[in-house]
């Protein structure tokens, strides 16, 4: 039964938390290493970098640590540690101890943890504005009417009435902060909500204070807007981790619910989870595939934008692979699967993105540590402003306090502490529609800085796949298709392929039933009988004209029953789009070379028909990777594209390296970047998407920087009241992530 309870509720402080601690360990896993351990946490309570900074900094420092990472956007912490599985529960007891509320991570808890903060937010808002509106009607009178001419009896009145309206409105609407505040402060520790909650009170307490005598000016419709303005600041900033979210929530549900499983000719409802290799699952029109598998009766469409960013729906039929996450939209089919839902396509993209999103960039450890100096900074200069102005300048200790709170509420540790993460994760999560997927936190920072971009050739900028080019006439087609018929041979299925989209028929219906005793040559090609006469197809020693004049194509003879050897033709074709994307690079590169294991003039005539002058064939593995060493040593910053095993190296050395979603595993593992696409403008698109979010990121910490150096010193010197203070420091706040948002219409 406690299982149960942590899985779905949150982690509270009850008196069960003994039982609820020591089950911790239960939830610590293997990880690919040897002998490590990890913990997938819900982090409640954080709300700034300096949130992050401290729990990551505390957890490092606990003995055999590996790895600790908490993700901005989604609360996830992710420790890894070598030793026993019990050290979980420590790790627990540690984030409590620093004023957060640790809690199982999955995605249940998440989304139900997101909606009840949302709408405690909206309460607290709505709250603070009706408030905020009301003593503003009060305030006007109080500001366009001097003393004298409203009587002390009325002003104090006035007074009253703002008081009792703004301090409920305090103690209910500043929840947010206090209690991220106070929380930290009962373990020693602070954070950004520290001097918000000080400023608060402070505000409202000499407020009350001078109410009681009767004094001339309060502060409670200062107090209470910078409430609301900060509450408004935290809404947005709550909604901006929400919608850069938002993906990867989608993608996390399609692995989540139930599916058809066809048992003994018995439909039965599974949950997804439990979904076994072999099994056959029923799905319907309408309705998202819930693992990888393969159609094994039924012909439909299906919806691959999710996964590949593809928007065109993909013709399907039996003997085809689908993955998780697409969506099935024309007709019912039945799939066999190949690999359960923790082992699939999307959830190998799931877990790019996470991890993605775990690294750090050079940019966000500058705001991390920037931000965590911020507290205890904020708190030195609002006690120098408090002592000068009451020792040195000699005003009474009320206004010296005064320009001391303004101080701490004009500081803005936000600006800075959301520079770079919502740029970041709302860039990460617009590729991540798009099909392009970030393996590390730095990719983009590291492809925003290339110089010279390097392309492979086959299943890059060309299809990888042989077609048959030319004309010829139906016989020979219908011959050597019938004798292809019977070859694995990628030729052979190439000629295949044309024979079914040239004649419009079934696969294999083709066939000429007078062809006997076939037979495989062994590296040489088939042989028939047809007519009482030989007939074959192979390569030019075996029944080609060993006269007839080379081309660079790659090449099949058919000798039909007459003895007539006819060539056929065969081409890798350059992508639809490669031109186009070469072309741009081009633009904004300073150098674009084409490097190829194919033959030279293969290599040249591909180069050629994309306007590369830079390009080298025959190329192996060593003369990449020492053609992309003389380029660094130079100063050169390099992006390479390959998607083969002798690309691996050249992708490892790079200084970013991007594949295809069709590349070895191998070749994936060492690129920065892996697109799911058959086009290649995903890779434009990714490089246009580095140098912008870096644009972004660069103008966002400028932003804070700017704000904070022109308005500490403003508020120092007396020159902004309370008011004003919260105003501008809202407004920091909001310009920075509506700067942030404009990756969205960049991209």
């Amino acid at each position: 039964m406690e299982k149960q309870n942590i899985q779905k509720e949150p982690f509270v402080h009850t008196e069960v938390n003994t039982a609820i601690e020591a089950s911790y360990d239960t939830l610590a896993t293997p990880t690919e290493n040897e002998g490590e351990l990890s913990i997938n946490l819900l982090a409640n309570g954080i709300y700034c970098a300096a949130c992050i900074q401290k729990i990551e900094s505390t957890i490092r420092k606990e003995k055999n640590v590996t790895y600790v990472r908490l993700n901005f956007s989604t609360k996830k912490l992710l420790i890894k540690w070598t030793g026993k599985p019990e050290e979980a529960n420590n790790f627990v007891k540690k984030i409590e101890n620093l004023g957060y509320q640790p809690a199982p991570y999955n995605l249940e808890t998440q989304q139900s943890e997101v909606r009840k903060q949302e709408r405690f937010l909206l309460l607290c808002l709505g709250v603070s504005g009706f408030a905020m509106g009301n003593i503003m009607l009060l305030s006007v009178s109080l500001w366009m009417t001097d003393a004298e001419t409203m009587g002390p009896a009325m002003r104090d009145f006035l007074h009253w009435v703002s008081a009792i309206i703004a301090i409920p409105t305090l103690l209910y609407a500043g929840r947010p902060f206090y209690r991220s505040a106070f929380s930290v402060l009962h373990k020693g520790h602070t954070n950004m909500d520290v001097p918000i909650t000080v400023a608060l009170f402070l505000a409202s307490s000499i407020s009350l204070y001078e109410v009681i005598n009767s004094a001339e000016h309060v502060y409670f419709d200062s107090s209470v807007m910078l409430l609301f303005f900060l509450l408004i600041g935290r809404y947005l900033d709550f909604r901006a981790k929400k919608h850069a979210t938002s993906t990867a929530t989608e993608l996390l549900s399609s692995l989540t619910g139930f599916a058809n499983v066809i048992i003994d000719n018995d439909i039965k409802r599974m949950p997804i989870s439990e979904l076994k290799e072999n099994m056959i699952i029923l799905l319907s029109a309408g309705e998202k595939l819930p693992v990888d598998g393969v159609i094994l009766e039924g012909e439909s469409e299906i919806d691959t934008s999710l996964v590949t960013g593809e928007t065109l729906p993909q013709n399907v039929k039996k003997d085809d692979f689908v993955y998780a996450g697409t969506l099935n939209i024309a007709a019912p089919i039945k799939i066999t699967v190949r690999k359960e839902a923790k082992q699939t396509l999307l959830s190998d993209i799931i877990d790019l993105t996470e991890k993605a999103q775990q690294y750090q960039s050079h940019y966000t450890r500058i705001a991390d540590k920037t931000a965590s100096y911020y507290t205890p900074i904020v708190h030195l200069i609002a006690i120098a402003a408090f002592l000068y102005w009451s020792l040195y300048v000699h005003v009474s200790w009320q206004d010296a306090l005064m320009i001391s709170v303004t101080v701490l509420i004009i500081t803005c540790p936000c600006a800075l502490g959301l520079a770079v993460p919502v740029v970041q994760v709302l860039t990460t999560s617009k590729l991540l529609k798009n099909g392009i997927i970030l393996k590390s936190g730095d990719a983009l920072e590291k492809l925003a800085s290339i110089t010279t971009v390097i392309f492979d050739k086959t299943g890059t900028l060309t299809k990888g796949q042989l077609e048959l080019i030319g004309v010829y006439n139906d016989q020979d087609i219908q011959l050597s298709a019938a004798l292809a018929s019977n070859s694995n041979h990628p030729l052979c299925k190439s000629l295949g392929k044309y024979a079914q989209n040239h004649f419009s028929i079934q696969q294999n219906q083709y066939k000429i039933r007078d062809i006997s005793e076939v037979k495989e040559v062994k590296g040489q090609g088939i042989e028939a009988k047809y007519k009482n006469c030989t007939i074959k197809i192979g390569n030019r020693r075996y029944c080609g004209d060993k006269n007839a004049p080379k081309t660079p194509n790659t090449e099949l003879w058919l000798q039909d029953e007459y003895g007539k050897r006819t060539p056929l033709y065969f081409e890798d074709k350059i992508k639809d789009d490669a031109y186009e994307t070469v072309q741009k690079f081009q633009k904004k590169c300073k150098n674009v070379a084409l490097l190829s294991g194919d033959t030279k003039t293969v290599t040249a005539k591909v180069a050629k028909a994309l306007n590369i002058e830079e390009h080298r064939g025959e190329q192996l593995p060593t003369e990449k990777y020492n053609f992309i060493k003389n380029l660094k040593e130079n100063g050169e910053k390099v992006l390479m594209v390959g998607d083969g095993l002798n690309d691996t190296p050249s992708l490892a050395l790079a200084d970013a390296s991007i594949a295809p979603g069709t590349a070895l595993e191998l070749a994936q593992r060492h690129s920065d970047i892996v697109y799911m696409s058959n086009k290649t403008s995903p890779i434009y698109d990714t490089y246009i998407a580095s140098k912008t979010s870096l644009s972004l990121i660069k103008q966002n910490i400028a932003l804070a920087i700017i704000y904070n150096v022109i308005a500490i010193p403003i508020a120092f010197m007396g020159y902004a009241t309370p008011l004003i203070a919260a105003i501008a420091m809202s407004g920091s706040s909001i310009i920075v992530i509506c700067n942030s948002y404009r990756v969205n219409f960049k991209l």
